[in-house]
């Protein structure tokens, strides 16, 4: 194994819809060309209507998703309600620049519902934008072209899971560190749900 290459880990795409939030990646993890990994989760749940994806370096996102939903919590604690996404979004945000000249090798996005489904996409700087729909990583540019061709304001769920599917198959086809089938998380104001393989791969089938 190449040890002296960091792990790392593509894609991720995140999508509103009419009433929630859908996420999804892929499982695979890399050193240079070696598949380190193909189960890795790159959709961590940081509070109970949050969650952060993670590409790039997989070793500091792990450690950003620590950070964040230990912050979360505290803030729980002594405030007596929940972070909002955006509140959640500027906290991560003012991490990566304080320690923008010893960067985290990340590319995050962090959807969520708070009085409405909300996502942010973050880069390595600390830089935040809210978006629509958004995704990271080496197979972003495939599947940018598929969320664009595809997204529409008022989505519904299942249009949602599909689309977001068919743009992380799409990157799957085209590179080569995406890879080991797709991971979906839909958010809504009353439910966090992780989809089971045959859900996501029956999305796949109808978006083809």
């Amino acid at each position: 194994m190449p040890e002296d290459l960091p792990l790392k880990g593509t894609t991720t795409v995140g999508v509103i819809f009419n009433g929630g939030v859908v996420l999804a990646a892929d499982k695979r993890a890399t050193m240079g060309t070696f598949i380190a990994s193909k189960t890795v989760e790159k959709i961590q749940l940081v509070s109970e209507r949050m969650a952060l994806t993670t590409a790039g370096g997989v070793g500091d996102a792990q450690s950003l998703a620590r950070i964040l939903r230990a912050e979360l919590e505290l803030y729980r604690y002594s405030h007596g309600k929940v972070m909002t996404v955006q509140g959640a979004s500027m906290l991560l945000a003012n991490i990566l620049q304080g320690n923008k000249y010893f960067p985290y090798f990340v590319q995050l996005v962090i959807g969520g519902f708070d009085s409405q489904p909300r996502l942010f996409d973050l880069d390595l700087f600390g830089g935040v934008l809210e978006e629509k729909y958004t995704s990271t990583g080496s197979g972003s540019v495939v599947a940018f072209g598929v969320l664009d061709d595809g997204y529409r304001d008022g989505m519904n769920q299942d249009e949602a899971v599909k689309l977001v599917v068919k743009a992380v198959r799409a990157a799957i086809k085209r590179d080569s560190a995406t890879g080991e089938g797709v991971d979906v998380i839909v958010i809504t104001k009353d439910s966090v749900k992780r989809l089971k393989e045959s859900e996501t791969a029956a999305g796949a089938a109808k978006a083809a």
